[in-house]
C-alpha cells in the first residue's frame, strides 16, 4: 500500500462507537475495514518477540495484578503508543484498492494519515455504554484513563474530532463520518461487485478466526478457540446485506476462498 494514502482512520477511546460506525461504512460503501482489537494478540506477539518490557511483564501477571496495577502502568501494557506502527504495518501489508477504514483505540494521530476523525465520547456517554459490557473495575479503569489520553493527543496534535454525546444516533454518527471522507468514498476505488465485496468479507471474518486463536495459544489461556462462538458477517455479497451469523470457531471454513464455502445468514445466498 505504500504511503497508506488509501486508508480512512477513525480513532477514539473504548465506547466510542467506532467497531460499529466502521463496519457501517465498510459494509455500505465497499471498503476494506480494519479492525484493531481483533490483532491484539498477533501485536502483543511482535512486542514480546521485540523484547518490549511491558507486554512481557503483562504476559507474566495474573489477572488480578494486570487489573490492580496503577492507571498509567495499564496503559503501558496496554501498548497504546507500540501497536501504532503495527497497525501502520498490518495496513502496507494490504493491496492499495479498494479503500480501508482502519479503526481501533491504538490509532494515534502521530501515526495515522491525513484522512482521519477520532470519536469522543462525553464521559456519560461511554459510562452507559460501557455499562452494557462484562468488564472488571480494573479494565473500567484503564477505559476512563484511556479517554483522557486520548483527548489529550487529539488536541496536541489539532486532530479532527467529532464530540458523541448522545444526541444522534449510529446511523447519524456515521453519516457525520462519511461527510467527512466524502472526497475519499466518492473517488475511491471500491468494491462495486458481489465478488469483490465477498473478499473483503472474508478478510475480516478470518480476522476474527485469528484473533481467537492467537488469545487462546497463549500458555495464560483456559478453554478451546474452536468451541468459541461468535458472530460473522454474512458473505453473500448483496449489496446492502448488514445480516450476521453465529458460528463456532471451529464451523468456520477452513479455505480461504471464499468463493468455494461463503458463510451465510438463512436465507441467503452467494450473489
Amino acid at each position: 500500500m505504500g504511503d497508506l494514502s488509501s486508508v480512512l482512520w477513525i480513532g477514539g477511546p473504548p465506547g466510542a462507537g467506532k467497531t460499529t460506525v466502521a463496519r457501517l461504512i465498510a459494509r455500505r460503501r465497499g471498503l476494506r475495514w480494519y479492525n484493531a482489537d481483533v490483532h491484539t494478540w498477533e501485536h502483543r506477539d511482535r512486542a514480546i518477540a521485540a523484547g518490549h518490557p511491558a507486554a512481557i511483564r503483562w504476559e507474566a501477571m495474573t489477572p488480578a495484578e494486570r487489573w490492580s496495577a496503577a492507571p498509567e502502568d495499564m496503559i503501558a501494557m496496554s501498548l497504546h503508543d507500540e501497536r501504532g506502527p503495527m497497525i501502520v504495518d498490518d495496513l502496507r501489508a494490504l493491496p492499495e484498492a479498494p479503500l480501508t477504514i482502519a479503526e481501533g483505540t491504538p490509532i494515534t494521530p502521530s501515526v495515522a494519515g491525513a484522512r482521519a476523525v477520532w470519536l469522543l465520547p462525553s464521559p456519560e456517554v461511554q459510562e452507559a455504554r460501557l455499562a452494557t459490557r462484562d468488564l472488571t473495575p480494573g479494565a473500567l479503569e484503564l477505559y476512563r484513563s484511556l479517554i483522557q489520553v486520548i483527548e489529550k493527543e487529539v488536541e496536541e496534535y489539532g486532530a479532527r474530532k467529532l464530540v458523541v454525546d448522545g444526541r444522534r444516533g449510529i446511523e447519524e454518527t456515521a453519516a457525520d463520518v462519511e461527510r467527512l471522507f466524502a472526497d475519499a468514498l466518492d473517488t475511491g476505488p471500491v468494491a462495486t461487485t458481489p465478488r469483490e465485496r465477498r473478499r473483503l468479507l472474508r478478510y475480516a471474518n478470518r480476522a476474527v478466526v485469528t484473533q481467537h486463536l492467537t488469545f487462546f495459544a497463549r500458555p495464560w489461556a483456559s478453554g478451546d478457540a474452536r468451541s468459541a462462538v461468535r458472530a460473522f458477517d454474512c458473505e453473500c455479497g448483496q449489496d446492502g446485506c448488514d445480516e450476521q451469523v453465529r458460528l463456532a470457531i471451529a464451523d468456520f471454513p477452513t479455505l480461504p476462498d471464499v468463493e468455494s464455502e461463503p458463510v451465510l445468514a438463512p436465507g441467503h445466498r452467494a450473489s
